[in-house]
């Protein structure tokens, strides 16, 4: 099998008391695009930051292209980084004020000497007209241009040097719902002319079935269900997820009716002080003794379905003949 791009393992990040991130891990293979889904404070962006080592990790295991990077220092980190860019959530304070757009999009072919300024400028125009922007935009700065057009530059930027790994943090959520789509349909048509893997962080599950290959589902810190985008959507295991799918938006107003909707009571507990056992025992409506105490694991995907970290989906622990009819619905 190829090298996973990117493999993370048991990744802790913890800010003070606040446990931010609590024993990651997931794999991302060469040219897949995995989605990391759940609501603010999960802990998702701090994932992406810890990627790319925006933020240092407080333990685990970052590797990225079959190099352990979780404590390179900057200098060995430094070539590293041309395989691996960010796109980040607002285009609006993400692009320096004082910078015309070509030398926005340059300056990763310049600080990686990759080539000099006058030769730049033909690899800038190419790269703007791959994401929809026209070539006189180069001498503008980012206060002239939109919202959308912003994150186009955006995109440019990450991938003018053709990295292996780009890691997406909530890229449209800022723009206009006229402009998501488009910019939805212009990452989907660059990841496959490309080839670049991509780490999409989102909170919404319409854009993860449209662009990803496999989703995580993440939940205060930790990865409650992963597994084929299709599958996850056609059979969720965990409650979280079906709570979260039962959530969204659906076009058919037929199907809207059908759908039971799945309302979750409380708020989401604070990463200061998580509850023992699972995490998301507070909010389930199927919680039972074991999941007031025992933390669940991922179960392994080779009893037949994707991963779930849910006592329900566990055999030895679903209590079926003690809390009769409980049983997942979605």
């Amino acid at each position: 099998m190829n090298e996973p791009v990117l493999r993370i393992d048991s990744l802790v990040k913890h800010y003070g008391q606040v446990r931010a991130v609590d024993g990651l891990s997931l794999t991302i293979g060469q040219g897949e695009v995995l989605g990391l889904v759940g609501e603010s404070g999960s802990g998702k962006s701090t994932v992406g930051k810890c990627v790319l080592r925006l933020t240092e990790p407080t333990s685990g295991t970052i590797t990225l292209g079959g190099r352990d990077v979780t404590h390179l220092s900057r200098r060995a980190m430094r070539p590293l980084r041309r395989d691996v860019h960010m796109v980040f959530q607002d285009p609006y304070s993400s692009l320096n004020p004082r910078f015309s757009i070509e030398q926005i999009v340059s300056e990763p072919l310049l600080r990686h000497k990759v080539m000099r300024r006058r030769e730049a400028g033909e690899r800038v125009a190419a790269m703007l007209e791959k994401v929809g922007l026209r070539t006189e935009m180069m001498s503008r700065l980012p206060h002239e241009l939109s919202g959308g057009q912003r994150q186009r530059v955006g995109l440019a930027r990450a991938l003018v040097l053709e990295p292996k790994l780009v890691v997406a943090d909530e890229p449209v959520s800022a723009l206009d719902v006229s402009v998501q789509a488009s910019v939805l349909n212009l990452i989907t048509d660059l990841q496959r002319d490309m080839g670049f893997s991509c780490l999409f962080i989102t909170h919404d599950l319409s854009v993860v079935e449209f662009l990803a290959d496999r989703i995580a589902v993440m939940y205060l810190g930790k990865i409650v269900e992963t597994g084929p985008t299709a599958e996850l959507f056609a059979g969720p295991r965990h409650p979280y997820t079906q709570a979260l799918l039962s959530a969204a938006p659906v076009p058919d107003p037929a199907r809207a009716r059908e759908r039971r909707r799945i309302v979750l009571g409380g708020d989401v507990p604070s990463p200061l002080d998580p509850p023992a056992g699972c995490r998301f025992h507070t909010r389930c409506p199927l919680a039972f003794d074991a999941c007031r105490t025992v933390d669940p694991a991922l179960t392994d995907p080779r009893d037949g379905d994707h991963p779930a970290a849910c006592h329900l989906v566990t055999p030895e622990r679903r209590p079926d003949a003690a809390v009769p009819g409980r049983t997942l619905e979605y």
